[in-house]
């Protein structure tokens, strides 16, 4: 699957913005690199709070991007292509500016007050001053998750941005109406939805307070809205008014922030028939300490631990979403790899280490090229509003801007959301216009052009990954076996089904090492699948590898 963040992918009219019609200029591409399904961000109407994902109209392209006839003709010829095309469905929350928030909050009495979480202040206080607010809980872009609404003088519950309130899933006609929203989506020939933090839909109705851990201001409210005491019902219920009704193939895909692997199988086996994969979050946390803004050095053993227990949790139940980056993640090869001396070697070892895994591959726009973060100067070329919001909260108790600027450079979204690099023409090929954010000024290097004219590229890498899930069917429903589990640089794995085995080695480190497996002698003679470095090499009775080298073997068993 490709994700593609529309208002940064292809500007077709010069306005620095990324659109339909710029999408569907690059479907070639797309078909060139293998994608199987493409995977659209938010493009409904929406006032551009939260880059999308605050949605005023569910049922129009926001005119940004584009109209409804484009979206069909891009969605057309997708489907020629042999492709499949996803939604990104965000109904945990709307926009301050959706009809139905703008009625639920115009009296206490409206038939849609209670289409959204609506409470009176704290008990003993003053409405509107702080520490009235219902519960303690803190917003994910931070502050309170309540708003205090001066005309109806109640508070209104957004875990998001104060323009992104919490729709009510306890209420029957919220659910209808999403529901019907999905219906005419898929009647239009859409084939699935990627679900926005689709685990927070059930919250627990007592709204108790959360812990407050030290040093925090808010406290955590993550045990009343994450996999809250009805969402298997509710997501059980959208399957049963919503796909079951269909006789075309469809995709489901949760995203689940604090999903557990217990969790995920029972979200993701087909007999409860709720969704078809789970996209988790434990994996992208293990360099994080005590909030996405404070990084710690990558523990690899922590890594592979993790991965190694979703593989093995979802082995004979379930499904695994694998991937490195999306829109809310910094770039892979700047986190996960080296994006200075071995930007190429590195994006290779993470792209083999992820598509040789059991599940589905999940592309970003740009990793196949080897994309990186962007070194941006000032906090004044930032648009993301969680960068922004942080930045401000964080200059306001006291720290040092350049270290509040250190972080953000290595953390921030926005390392995910600069235009795509397409060529060495200005800004990239991506517009013609002044693009809403920088491109970044590796383009001249790091662009689509120049990889597709090179044999050797991250690009083309990437293409024959994809290429071996098709041909290869151990790559795609093999069996996993980890190795070398607390070894601090290398992943080690093997996938089998049936005599066909395969061996994954990968060095996540810029200097030599060496691999000391069983049975290294019965793999001197298999067939080398793909590499980032040319041969293997056997020493003894262990393979040596060169930095950030990674290669797949392969041999049969009887």
């Amino acid at each position: 699957m490709y994700q593609i963040y529309p208002r940064s992918f292809a500007d077709s009219n010069g306005d620095g913005v990324g659109d339909l019609p710029g999408i569907l200029s690059r479907l070639d591409y797309l078909e060139a690199l293998g994608v199987d399904v493409l995977w659209l961000s938010p493009i409904y109407v929406s006032p551009q709070d939260d880059n999308g994902y605050d949605i005023s109209d569910y049922q129009s392209i926001d005119p940004v991007f584009g109209t409804l006839d484009e979206f069909d003709e891009l969605l057309e010829s997708v489907h020629e292509r042999g492709m499949k095309l996803v939604m990104d469905l965000v109904v945990n929350h709307t926009s301050d500016e959706h009809p139905w928030f703008v009625e639920s909050r115009s009296s206490r009495d409206n038939p849609k007050r209670d289409w959204y979480w609506w409470r009176p202040a704290r008990p003993g206080t003053e409405p509107g001053t702080p520490g009235a607010e219902p519960t303690n809980w803190g917003s994910f872009f931070s502050g309170s998750t309540w708003e205090y609404d001066e005309p109806t003088a109640e508070y209104y519950m957004h875990l998001f941005s104060r323009k992104q309130p919490d729709l009510n899933w306890e209420n029957p006609d919220v659910r209808a109406a999403v529901y019907e929203m999905m219906r005419w989506w898929l009647d239009r020939g859409v084939d699935g939805f990627r679900m926005d933090v689709v685990n927070m839909l059930s919250k627990d109705v007592a709204l108790p307070d959360g812990l407050v851990r030290p040093g925090v201001e808010f406290g955590d409210g993550w045990p009343s809205f994450i996999c809250g005491p009805r969402i298997h019902e509710f997501l059980a219920e959208m399957n049963a008014e919503v796909f079951a009704g269909y006789d075309r193939q469809l995709l489901t895909v949760g995203e689940m922030p604090g999903v557990t692997v217990d969790d995920a199988a029972l979200f993701t086996d087909p007999a409860r028939r709720e969704v078809d994969m789970v996209f988790q979050f434990e994996h992208v946390g293990i360099d994080r300490s005590t909030s996405k803004w404070d990084v710690i050095p990558l523990d690899l053993t922590r890594l592979k631990r993790s991965f190694n227990r979703w593989q093995i949790g979802l082995a004979d139940v379930g499904w695994n979403s694998l991937y490195w980056d999306n829109h809310d993640q910094p770039r892979a090869v700047s986190r996960y790899g080296d994006d200075k001396d071995h930007r190429v070697r590195s994006a290779k070892l993470l792209a083999t280490v992820l598509h040789l895994q059991r599940g589905t591959p999940y592309v970003y726009q740009g990793d196949e090229l080897g994309m990186t973060n962007t070194p941006f100067a000032t906090i004044d070329e930032y648009r993301d509003i969680e960068t922004l919001r942080y930045y401000r909260s964080a200059l306001a108790a006291g720290a040092d801007p350049d270290d509040i600027m250190a972080k953000i450079r290595v953390a921030s979204r926005d390392n995910a959301r600069t235009p795509m690099q397409w060529d060495t023409s200005r800004h990239a090929g991506f517009t013609d216009g002044e693009p809403w954010i920088a491109v970044n000024p590796n383009f001249v290097d790091v662009n689509a052009d120049t990889a597709r004219s090179d044999p050797s590229s991250v690009f083309h890498h990437y293409r024959r990954l994809i290429e071996l899930r098709r041909t290869e069917a151990v790559v795609a429903l093999g069996d996993y076996r980890p190795l070398l589990a607390e070894d601090p640089v290398v992943f080690a794995f093997t996938r089998r089904l049936a005599a066909d085995e395969l061996l994954v080695v990968a060095n996540f480190s810029g200097a030599p090492a060496t691999a000391t497996i069983d049975d290294v002698a019965g793999w001197r003679d298999a067939e080398l699948l793909i590499s980032n470095d040319g041969d293997v090499t056997v020493v003894g009775a262990a393979f040596a590898l060169r930095p950030w080298e990674s290669f797949v073997l392969r041999r049969s068993r009887s």
